[in-house]
């Protein structure tokens, strides 16, 4: 199957592949998607997760298989259907579904997240519902059903326990994470490694408005360091922010990093393109760290060596000034003189 269907990058738009389970009609982000197959056969592993069928090996690569209509509490019927092939945060996984639908290109504007009553902060498997045909069509979080199957495969909060005691950081980060789980826990690990000046923002909207505020302030320099983004988010996704923010001659100096499920080869190419000074996947927290830690570096000192600069130049323009009053003071002596 070929997804690589949008010609550009940073349009704020996506494909959304809609497929049903029973009567219900949810959907996938296409960026996910290595294939869709027939309904096979799949070998059962002994005491693995009730959503979990089991595993199969097409073309010698083998793939769990997810029963998502358990996942989702729904009745099983017994349908052959199809699977769906995905790849994210470096794992390959069949999730079985009934039907597929169709592709449809929306934008991120167009997709409404689910208030509080649906996504608490214990998370949810719904990050968006969109209306088309006059039905909704949800889009559920695949990271969070494969995380609550096998919760290894989440965010490697350990990586940050093995960094040791840091001393606090001032540097101020700006963070665009819809998730209420994963937000939540990103700012926690950040805090332990120091960074403690955190404005954490629910999607990339938020987040360009709170640039723009600070920009049209004057304080955008104080308050903002680095910009940690997701990619899929409603209203504005992470590629569209990174564009906004990398092609404005005013804010291109901010160090932007994608921290996304959905960083693959396709997708690296699509962040450097934008501009994007680190694209890493989700489980790798550390790795975070130590990108942050880098480009907050390089960022400062870029900082100190202009700060020291205009200081120089202030320090010159000063002595210049004394030096011409000087001259002048000793002419006019001299003109007295005479």
């Amino acid at each position: 199957m070929d997804t690589n269907i949008l010609l550009e990058s940073g349009t704020n738009e996506l494909e959304i592949l809609e497929f049903t389970l029973g009567d219900n009609h949810y959907g996938i982000n296409v960026a996910k998607i290595r294939e869709i197959l027939s309904y096979q056969k799949v070998t059962p592993v002994p005491n693995t997760h009730p959503s979990v069928e089991g595993i199969f090996m097409p073309r010698e690569v083998m793939i769990t298989v997810i029963n998502l209509k358990k996942c989702l509490g729904m009745e099983d019927d017994g349908q052959e259907g199809l699977f769906i092939i995905t790849n994210f945060n470096k794992l390959d996984v069949a999730f079985h579904v009934d039907q597929v639908v169709g592709i449809h290109r929306v934008s991120w504007n167009e997709i409404i997240k689910p208030d509080s009553t649906i996504n608490g902060e214990d998370g949810s498997v719904a990050t968006g519902v969109i209306k088309m045909d006059g039905k909704l069509v949800v889009i559920l979080d695949f990271e969070a059903i494969v995380s609550s199957i096998s919760p290894e495969t989440g965010l490697r909060v350990n990586d940050i326990e093995q960094i040791g005691e840091r001393s606090r950081s001032e540097d101020p980060i700006l963070i665009a994470e819809d998730s209420p789980l994963l937000s939540s826990l990103i700012t926690d690990c950040l805090k332990k490694a120091g960074y403690e000046k955190l404005i954490v923002t629910c999607n990339g909207q938020e987040a360009w408005d709170k640039i723009q505020e600070f920009e049209k302030a004057g304080t955008l320099d104080e308050n903002v360091h680095c910009v940690i983004t997701d990619i899929e988010m409603p209203q504005m996704d992470g590629h569209r922010l990174t564009k906004l923010i990398k092609s404005d001659d005013k804010l291109k100096h901010l160090p932007v990093i994608i921290f996304s499920s959905l960083v693959n080869e396709e997708m690296r190419r699509k962040g450097e393109s934008l501009g994007a000074d680190a694209q890493l996947t989700k489980p790798e927290i550390g790795s975070l760290v130590d990108a942050i830690d880098e480009l907050l570096a390089k960022r400062n000192n870029k900082f100190n060596i202009s700060d020291a600069k205009h200081g120089y130049e202030s320090y010159k323009e000063s002595i210049d000034r004394g030096l011409n009053t000087s001259i002048e003071s000793a002419r006019t002596q001299m003109n007295s003189a005479k």
